[in-house]
């Protein structure tokens, strides 16, 4: 019978598993931002070495659908406003899975270093004797903005590109706008899509005008990938008028206008930017 750790389950282990590793081998794997193809081909090989894995919720099917037979499987993603397991629990977890021996994956949408507790992790697995690496991965960031068909950076509108966890909007009180505020940089808010409303009016009262572009995109890379283009002005409005399923970037700066005369750029919902 599978077993049940608060919200941590797995499927049974060692069918047709090779053998355990003597000390453990813990992999922190960047899943990427969904699509397995944008795999790293070193994290498709530890992917197809796990025996068991611990994955957060946006990591894609198509890449579980990599694990090999018998590998345990332990979900402990974190969804705004659902049950999500305790970082310490899963530390832990990591640790106990790395003292039996085994090799463990754990798979983190986009790249583990950017907003995905990797240190958190790193510090639980300290006092283990495991073989502890950390492969990177493709950040939601990259993948969105390429999907749109524009970059994050360009010398005539964004010489520095800035990324930032909305997650500060609600937990430690109020960001530093007038920091925020500049012409000359992409801003990319992660963990966002409640707070758009917050970051519109922040960064206007800092002194971005009205029509500064914005462009929110959710599910980057993947086949259900949505945009939603307009200004810090106008963009509360339009997101109430069609809302975006999370996850969601946010990407503020003058390359949003760039979707307007890329080649490359898909269809995606209301585009214009006024």
């Amino acid at each position: 019978m599978p077993e049940t750790v608060r919200g941590v389950d797995h499927a049974g282990a060692g069918i047709g598993t090779p053998a355990a590793c003597p000390q453990g081998r813990v992999s922190l794997v960047g899943a990427g931002p969904g699509a397995a193809d944008l795999l790293t081909l070193r994290a498709a090989r530890r992917i197809a070495e796990a025996e068991a894995v611990v994955y957060d919720r946006l990591v894609g099917d198509d890449v579980l659908a990599l694990l090999p037979a018998g590998c345990e499987r332990y979900y402990v993603g974190k969804a705004r406003g659902h049950h999500s397991v305790p970082q310490a629990e899963i530390g832990a977890l990591l640790a106990r899975l790395a003292a039996a021996g085994k090799r463990v994956v754990r798979l983190k949408g986009g790249d583990p270093g950017v907003f995905g507790r990797v240190g958190e992790e790193l510090a639980a697995l300290a006092a283990t004797r495991a073989e502890v690496e950390i492969v990177p991965g493709l950040t939601a960031a990259s993948a969105a903005v390429a999907a749109m068909g524009i970059p994050l950076t360009d010398r005539a509108h964004a010489q520095q590109l800035r990324f930032v966890t909305a997650q500060l909007c609600r937990e430690q009180g109020t960001p530093d706008w007038a920091a925020l505020a500049r012409r000359d940089e992409t801003l990319v808010f992660y963990m966002g899509l409640s707070k758009v409303a917050a970051i519109c009016h922040g960064l206007r009262g800092a002194g971005l005008p009205n029509d500064w572009p914005m462009m929110l995109i959710s599910h980057a890379s993947l086949p259900e990938q949505q945009a939603l283009v307009g200004t810090l002005a106008d963009m509360p409005a339009r997101l109430a008028e069609s809302p975006l399923p999370s996850p969601c970037l946010i990407v503020v700066g003058s390359v949003v206008a760039m979707t307007h005369t890329s080649p490359a750029a898909p269809t995606v919902m209301p585009t214009s930017v006024e």
